[in-house]
């Protein structure tokens, strides 16, 4: 009899469990299936519309933005993730430099005079009306790293207190393509411009001008051109540095022709000088020329917008995943072809689309999850990640809760996938449940083949990263399942070419298939799943920068 029971017992756990995976399994499809390229298009149509002012913070735009958002977030069932509100403020300063006549490099008897931006791109991120450099002594800082970590350093033996320090884009490793010299050709945090910018300041260097080159940069010189032109916004100073003053006195880019320029007045010649610049040992010089240049500055203090939305877990509400993707974009600027409406529509009208499709996605959940989901629209990713480095400093959930973020960026609309590239690849455990969902819709996960251009840390994700947080960027990217491979690339580079950071960059319904972006939602939905209905908590892998204690997840 006993033994009967004891069979009859372990029948029905059997079928309990069966029950259990059986719901859960179509509870799954249900929210897979409630994600859809029709949705998708709609919000795309909305946010990308001149209606929105191209989102620019600190204008009507970010108004209208925002308020849509939290609009949304409310119609999906997500309930406000900042107390009460949708919203969290950022306080932000707007600085608009103007450069005042030419820029003049004097070498001796022989003088450049340079154009802003069109030859050298600056702006000057002090809170002062009136910034005037009279012949700061030019320096030459190889690529502008210290990294003791990498043996590199090279500042050593290097006085550049009060001058202006000329580097390269990009660090040594992408240009010898050595897999030893940093990460080879995938670009580190090192050669990032934000991360120039800061060393600079930490060597007390007056300013710093990094020499243009596609490849490195990842963009056209355009970019920065156009970048420095425009208002810039910085987060509000603390305290006893009122003025800004632990930055630089002025930050910017020299094109390659005028860098050309520049360094044939020392006898050298760029390219060469790059080649030397990436041998361990290399040091830094002096330059015998000199730069003049005057910046007027004006600046607005005010505050910009976070919007989040949470949909409350059940029995680790506690805990949360993040799903991000920044609202803003560059507002009415500089005309182009008659329009100067900047509406970001893929960049990043449709990842904001992928992150509320997500929503509705747990919404639509017939069992709330046991963790908690925050859908987050980060302000002035374009400015330097302002938003999302605030929150991560502010959080609605503390970092050591928050168990990854998946954040998106330019998911272009151009039909389904065969891949789902990783940038960013092999940091974190995210990447195998990534590929084992990307199996799942018969794709193949990659990591992102341009890597040396550092978009993993040109995105919202990367202060989560730099708390802790594993965080991806996936999307499908490279192999249309249509078209393939090499059609795909001619999309993406006539998209980088023509409509990055451009007027151009507009809703276009009749040219657009939305279906890839939808596929890609349902993805991230289905790890997303995964990791709110376990008490999984995926780690950093060894050897990542980001690496944090094995602790902090055996809980």
């Amino acid at each position: 009899m006993k033994r009967l029971l004891t069979t009859v017992y372990a029948i029905c756990f059997l079928i309990l469990t069966f029950a259990f995976i059986s719901c859960g399994d179509r509870d799954l499809k249900r929210g897979e299936r409630s994600i859809s390229a029709s949705d998708l298009a709609e919000y795309v149509k909305a946010l990308g519309s001149d209606d929105f002012m191209g989102r620019k913070p600190f204008t009507g735009g970010e108004k209208i933005t925002t308020e849509y958002l939290a609009e949304q977030l409310k119609r999906i069932g997500f309930e406000p993730a900042f107390g009460d509100s949708y919203f969290q403020k950022v306080p932000a300063v707007e600085i608009t430099s103007q450069i005042d006549d030419q820029i003049v490099i004097k070498n001796g008897n022989r003088i450049i005079k340079m154009s802003a931006p069109d030859d050298i791109a600056v702006i000057s991120p002090r809170l002062t009306e009136q910034v005037s450099v009279k012949e700061s002594e030019l320096v030459f800082a190889g690529f502008g790293i210290n990294a003791p970590e990498a043996g590199w350093n090279d500042f050593e033996d290097l006085d550049v207190r009060g001058k202006t320090i000329v580097v390269l884009i990009n660090d040594p490793g992408l240009y010898t393509g050595d897999p030893t010299l940093f990460k080879g050709r995938e670009m580190t945090y090192f050669g990032r411009w934000t991360y120039k910018y800061e060393e600079a300041a930490r060597q007390g260097a007056k300013g710093v001008l990094i020499i243009h080159e596609t490849e490195g940069a990842g963009y056209q010189y355009t970019i920065p051109r156009k970048s420095s032109i425009s208002p810039k916004l910085y987060m509000q100073p603390a305290a006893g540095n009122e003025s800004n003053s632990s930055q630089c006195e002025f930050t910017g880019w020299i094109s390659a022709q005028a860098a050309d320029s520049l360094f044939s007045l020392e006898g050298y010649d760029v390219d060469q000088l790059r080649k030397e610049a990436c041998k361990k040992g290399f040091r830094g010089f002096r330059m015998k020329s000199v730069l003049s240049l005057e910046i007027k500055n004006t600046y607005t203090f005010n505050t910009s917008t976070n919007v989040a939305g949470l949909l409350k877990g059940g029995k680790n509400a506690d805990e949360c995943i993040v799903y991000s993707a920044h609202w803003d974009h560059f507002g009415i600027g500089e005309k182009e072809n008659g329009d100067s409406i900047y509406n970001g529509a893929v960049d990043n009208g449709t990842s904001m689309a992928w992150v509320f499709e997500i929503g509705q996605a747990f919404s639509s959940l017939g069992k709330l999850p046991d963790r908690s989901v925050i859908l987050f629209f980060p302000t002035a990713e374009e400015q330097g990640l302002l938003g999302s480095s605030y929150y991560t400093e502010n959080p609605a959930f503390p970092m050591e809760k928050t168990v990854a973020c998946f954040n998106n960026d330019l998911m272009l609309p151009i039909g389904k996938m065969k891949d789902i590239m990783i940038t960013g690849y092999g940091h974190s455990g995210l990447d195998d449940m990534i590929a084992e969902a990307a199996a799942r819709q018969d794709r193949y996960a990659s990591p992102d083949p341009n890597s040396h251009t550092g978009m993993f840390y040109r995105s919202d994700h990367f202060p989560f990263a730099r708390k802790g947080v594993p965080s991806a960027f996936a999307r499908g990217n490279l192999e249309s399942r249509e078209h393939g491979r090499e059609w795909t690339s001619a999309q993406e580079t006539d998209y980088i070419n023509n409509r990055y950071h451009r007027p151009a960059d507009n809703y276009e319904p009749d040219k657009w298939d939305l279906e890839g972006i939808a596929e890609d939602a349902r993805l991230a939905f289905y790890i997303g799943y995964r990791l709110t209905t376990t008490d999984y908590w995926p780690q950093w892998k060894r050897g990542s920068e980001f690496h944090r204690q094995e602790t902090l997840g055996a809980r």
